[in-house]
């Protein structure tokens, strides 16, 4: 691992395979051409497996996928069987679909959360989403790379590194993070590598990568999707959310993997539903949308998110500015729940894992991690996990308290005093500006805006819809409201969406297309 992982190699991309065409093809799309039988799902699970070795062993190299299913044209002919005899489970049928790699799926792949200590996870258990998307009839293509442990082990991790999968490049400029820790959810979607893929979130993991890789991306209400069977970090902020190149396709993959979990008390009053069927491009007419304007946004994406809210107000919605409340000691109240609920979440997960994995607490993932330091930790250590085994348990009063002020400080205090003081349907703002360097010696340095926190504490929805190219790198639009309200938001972002059409594909460029002038005027 380590270096040789790592190293940014501005390979070309590979020479196109003649198989067939899948890039930038939308889940509609594929399910048309099976209806009138023009392809089959074989030959589009056979598609994609071609592209994930051009794209992702091959060429650019992204290391977006961490293990392709060896299941999945089984699974596909037996669908493509389905459909001859005049069965057709609903507008996933024969799709595939990318599963990230801390949640389990029964197929023949360990799930490892991008680490060593569970290379040997194999389970061949579904977490209760992935039984859904079966149900659904999707097929499960394979699982996607991510920031080790959903980039929860350090402060001064690189986002998109894991030991087992090495660093996910960015498809827009391959020296770019794919940020975390959806991250090969994202790069592999951006890359046709399939039509959408399950990313999961604590805070930003769904809809950072979905902003920087040019992706629409869907963190729901907690509790819309069960967490069951999922690598966890926090009960309280962790949910799956669907990944797409397109609000429809995000709402499809939705519709399918929400649903009720009697293992997960969150989703006890989940109702199934088609959040597809629900999307209108008139869902901004008559709406007061919120605008948050953060401070010292770049030029360039302050030009971006001007010119998507004239968007806006031409689909018929009334904007109205909002100026954010101070909200003092929420990151630190948020940071306390994490590391006070990681211990006993992750240890009750690991004590299910396969008598093969021998890490079966946080202390012993602690422990593995310094008997493997040259392969676990090469470039940044493990002080949040060391962090989490000294805290004191679910009772202690201070995260009690923590919880609490959390909650209201991002919920009652924050989106919905927002959204009542200025009498408004929901919220927007940049999601994040463009992606950063990766960076091995320092980690993330990223210090713009974000528009995650208080959507993903309060577990309210947050949706981010690509609103064009902030020089050659992709920016998002995030619309956010109050819980439940999940139809809602997706409805008025398939609505931006539809006029806006600001999504651009990638280009696998070895760096950014900057605007001309680095070089100087020359002599």
């Amino acid at each position: 691992m380590g270096v040789a992982v790592l190293a940014l190699i501005a390979a070309p991309v590979a020479a196109q395979v003649p198989t067939e065409p899948v890039e930038e093809v939308s889940v509609d799309q594929l399910q048309q051409r099976m209806q009138t039988g023009a392809t089959s799902s074989v030959a589009i699970t056979q598609a994609y497996l071609a592209r994930i070795a051009a794209l992702d062993r091959q060429g650019p190299t992204l290391r977006s996928v961490i293990a392709t299913n060896p299941d999945a044209l089984a699974q596909a002919k037996a669908l493509d069987d389905e459909r001859r005899a005049g069965r057709v489970r609903g507008p996933l049928h024969g799709v595939p679909v990318l599963i990230k790699d801390n949640i389990e799926t029964a197929d023949a792949m360990a799930t490892t959360a991008g680490s060593l200590a569970l290379k040997d996870n194999v389970t061949r258990r579904d977490a209760p989403l992935v039984a859904y998307l079966r149900r659904a009839g999707a097929v499960i293509l394979g699982k996607t790379n991510l920031s080790e442990w959903a980039n929860i082990r350090s402060t001064r991790s690189m986002s998109g590194w894991s030991a087992v999968g090495g660093l996910v490049r960015n498809p827009y400029a391959l020296d770019r993070t794919a940020c975390g820790s959806s991250s090969g959810s994202g790069a592999a979607i951006a890359a046709s590598l399939a039509a959408v893929a399950v990313g999961t979130e604590t805070d930003g993991s769904v809809v950072c990568p979905s902003s920087i890789n040019g992706l629409v991306g869907f963190k729901p209400t907690l509790g819309l999707v069960s967490r069951s069977r999922v690598v966890p970090i926090s009960h309280s902020q962790d949910t799956p959310g669907p990944m797409g190149r397109s609000v429809r396709d995000v709402a499809l993959l939705l519709s399918a993997m929400a649903g009720p979990d009697p293992t997960d008390a969150a989703t006890v009053r989940t109702v199934v539903r088609d959040y597809a069927a629900g999307l209108s491009a008139d869902a901004l007419k008559g709406k007061r949308v919120g605008v948050i304007r953060p401070a010292g946004m770049p030029a360039a994406l302050a030009e971006r998110f001007d010119a998507a809210l004239t968007v806006l107000r031409a689909a018929g919605a009334t904007l109205v500015e909002v100026t954010p409340p101070k909200l003092d000691g929420l990151g630190e109240a948020e940071l306390l729940v994490l590391k006070t609920e990681l211990k006993p979440d992750l240890d009750a997960y690991l004590a299910t894992t396969p008598s093969g994995v021998e890490a079966r607490t946080l202390e012993q993932v602690i422990a593995f991690n310094r008997a493997n330091a040259a392969a676990e930790m090469p470039f940044f250590g493990q002080e949040l996990f060391e962090a989490a085994a000294e805290t004191k348990g679910l009772a202690d009063p201070a995260y009690r308290t923590a919880r609490a002020t959390s909650l209201r400080l991002a919920g009652r205090d924050g989106i919905d005093a927002m959204l009542k003081t200025a009498r408004a349907d929901l919220l927007v703002e940049p999601t994040y500006a463009a992606a950063w360097l990766s960076d091995p010696v320092y980690g993330d340095q990223y210090g713009g805006p974000s528009a995650s926190e208080l959507p993903a504490v309060a577990g309210y929805p947050h949706l981010t819809v690509p609103m064009g190219l902030m020089q050659g790198l992709p920016v998002g639009l995030s619309f956010i409201g109050t819980a439940g309200t999940d139809a809602a938001i997706l409805s008025a972002g398939y609505a931006y969406e539809q006029r806006a059409k600001a999504r651009v594909a990638p280009r696998y460029l070895p760096q950014a297309a900057v605007v001309a002038g680095l070089e100087g005027a020359g002599r």
